[in-house]
């Protein structure tokens, strides 16, 4: 095993080395070793409340269908059709009846069963019955639907264990989604979540939110699967009211933004070696005090969200600088990276055959 992919105490430890931020063939590994072998957020279940409402996405680059059922359950598939992997759907919709390959018309039940194969009546053997879509494992949770490609994953109880009991009385199920901003970085995807993983920048890149943000009391926690960072807020009555501040990372591209009365998460999709995009879903509850604050919440957002794309593109150009190596992680401020990064060193391990 290479010695840099050996995670230290967090009292010894060290950055990830730059080399695992560049390349086609590293950004392939972690396409097949990590995103295709976790949870992922793909959508809201607003967008798939009534059967037949359907949507796409994209998993480690494998093409996905979401699709709620007559019987009222949602399923995945691989948006992909039996016959000569033409796709089903090509964007989202809403109260199909059933599912319609857009290249040669085969047809197919909501629950995936072939029911109509055109002109097929010649093929030796061929029957109907025998072909279904493969499906994937979909989950609901506070309003959101997750997806896993493989088997091979942890339970999903397990890497969201705890956060709606830690959070109470905010209830993320009754929040109704907003808006999606959207915004493409030139940096590799980790320099995003290394960035947000800790609140050492926060005094030096965020003055904005430093005053809004507690520094002295902010904290980070450390679970099996995700990172808790926290503070009280101050200052903030006329953007996020009185309360605590809540950063949820998930592993390996999911952040959770909680504060009283707002939601806003946040998926990580890398487009490249050294590019990425940066989804924010913006959730409220349904109440006058949140909706009051929305054209504030968007203004701040947009102010440090401008902040992090500055400084991750700028330590994108010093990773590949070829003047850095592997530097000291500080034990009290970054504790979430070191625990980001040793869950990435043991997913590549684990794609290599070895143990981390």
């Amino acid at each position: 095993m290479q010695a840099d992919t050996l995670p230290d105490g967090l009292d010894r430890a060290r950055a990830l080395s730059p080399r695992y931020y560049f390349g086609d063939a590293m950004l392939a590994m972690e396409q097949r070793a990590v995103f295709a072998r976790s949870w992922q957020l793909v959508a809201h279940q607003g967008l798939l409340a009534e059967p037949g409402d359907h949507a796409v996405e994209q998993i480690a680059g494998v093409p996905v269908l979401l699709v709620r059922g007559q019987d009222g359950v949602l399923r995945a598939f691989p948006n992909v059709c039996r016959h000569r992997a033409g796709p089903l759907a090509l964007c989202n919709g809403k109260g199909a009846k059933a599912l319609h390959c857009k290249y040669h018309g085969w047809t197919y039940t909501l629950a995936g069963q072939l029911r109509s194969a055109p002109e097929m009546q010649d093929a030796c053997d061929f029957k109907v019955e025998d072909i279904r879509l493969p499906p994937l494992r979909v989950h609901e949770w506070q309003g959101l639907v997750f997806v896993a490609l493989s088997d091979d994953v942890p339970a999903f109880d397990e890497v969201y264990a705890g956060i709606a009991e830690r959070i109470a009385p905010i209830d993320l199920a009754a929040m109704r989604y907003l808006r999606r901003d959207s915004y493409e970085l030139e940096c590799n995807w980790k320099v995003y979540i290394d960035n947000f993983l800790e609140g050492y920048h926060l005094p030096h890149v965020h003055p904005g939110l430093s005053r809004v943000l507690d520094y002295r009391a902010y904290d980070t926690e450390l679970f099996a699967w995700h990172s808790l960072q926290s503070s009280p807020l101050r200052n903030s009555g006329d953007i996020y009211g009185d309360g605590q501040a809540f950063y949820y990372f998930i592993y390996p591209n999911v952040m959770l933004n909680i504060m009283p009365g707002r939601m806003q998460t946040n998926r990580i999709l890398p487009l490249g070696p050294g590019r990425c995009r940066v989804e924010f879903d913006y959730y409220y509850a349904q109440d006058e005090q949140a909706q009051a604050r929305i054209a504030a919440d968007q203004s701040f957002s947009d102010e440090v969200q401008a902040e992090d794309i500055t400084i991750c593109e700028a330590v994108q150009k010093g990773l590949a600088s070829g003047f850095y190596s592997a530097g000291r992680l500080c034990p009290k401020r970054e504790g979430g990276v070191w625990h980001f990064q040793n869950l990435l060193r043991a997913a590549y391990a684990h794609d290599t055959g070895e143990s981390a």
